[in-house]
């Protein structure tokens, strides 16, 4: 993970439906080196002589952080939490942040002072922007969902299963004690004629054990780092694979990436959808751009 400044961020606003979001980014915080920033952005600059409004503002935002602060001391005595008041845009502000510490953590409405926005805004720039991984949750969603949904999911492509990603998810299911399913779509195939048989299905279930073959072979370093690992390769739209593999997730890992200047513009497709649709958190990962990784090709 990126352990660069350490840390993990939360943006908050006045609301006790943020309260899941805050502990699970406080518990996230014991393994990023026990120090929780808790931001709520002001819109500032004020007016000229606005002065005595700048210090409201400021003790409005001191009384917004400070539940927050106090469950976090409750529940999470190892965590130090550091009030971060800052001026402008929530989003803005969490994807400056992101250059600092490990993870950014918002809820998937509302967070960093924009409350009950669909995502698409301040969840979606984050996730798409932010140099650190994201980790998205849904107000309302309880920290330990229970048994059945004690597992973990990655999402995978064939031809090189980005080491960001799998670093993610393998520490996230090894904290968890979960099994880890790594989770590769493969289209469906597209038949001309009638029937359910053929060469068209006979070179399709060829392409399915080729692509799970390729992929047992490049995790297989994994695996001994974390035995607990199933590979899934399952036909279907890669985001309608992952939407339904949340269901019995505890935690879904998918990562990002463009080349330069894009923005990861990657994200506004499956990555984007997984993220409107998830049954469980989603933690976006980013991954070194295609010109970074090749920096020799033309």
């Amino acid at each position: 993970m990126n352990d660069v400044a350490g840390g993990v961020v939360v943006g908050v606003v006045d609301a006790e439906e943020l309260v899941p979001v805050v502990r699970a980014a406080a518990w996230e915080a014991l393994a990023h080196g026990g120090v929780l920033r808790v931001l709520h952005a002001v819109e500032w600059p004020l007016p000229h002589g606005s002065e005595e409004a700048g210090t409201d503002h400021v003790q409005r935002a001191e009384r917004v952080i400070a539940p927050f602060a106090e469950l976090v001391a409750a529940d999470f005595p190892q965590v130090r939490v550091v009030p971060d008041i800052v001026s402008g845009s929530p989003a803005p502000a969490l994807i400056r942040r992101s250059h600092e510490v490990s993870l950014v953590v918002v809820g998937h409405r509302g967070s960093g002072g924009l409350p009950r926005l669909p995502l698409g805004s301040v969840a979606l720039q984050v996730a798409t922007h932010a140099a650190s991984p994201v980790l998205v949750i849904r107000p309302g969603e309880e920290p330990d969902p229970g048994p059945k949904r004690r597992r973990v999911a990655v999402a995978v492509e064939v031809g090189g299963v980005p080491a960001e990603v799998m670093d993610f998810a393998m520490e996230a299911a090894i904290r968890r004690k979960s099994d880890l399913d790594v989770i590769h779509a493969v289209a469906p195939p597209l038949l001309s004629g009638a029937g359910t048989t053929g060469p068209a299905l006979t070179d399709h279930q060829a392409l399915r054990d080729s692509a799970a073959q390729a992929l047992e072979r490049e995790l297989a370093a994994y695996r001994q780092r974390w035995p607990r690992m199933r590979l899934c390769v399952q036909e279907g739209r890669p985001a309608s694979v992952l939407v339904e593999a949340s269901r019995t997730a505890v935690l879904l890992v998918a990562g990002t990436r463009g080349r330069s200047g894009l923005k990861r513009l990657v994200l506004g497709s499956v990555s984007g959808e997984v993220l409107h649709h998830a049954h469980c958190p989603v933690a976006v990962v980013p991954q070194a751009p295609e010109d970074e990784e090749h920096p020799d090709e033309p």
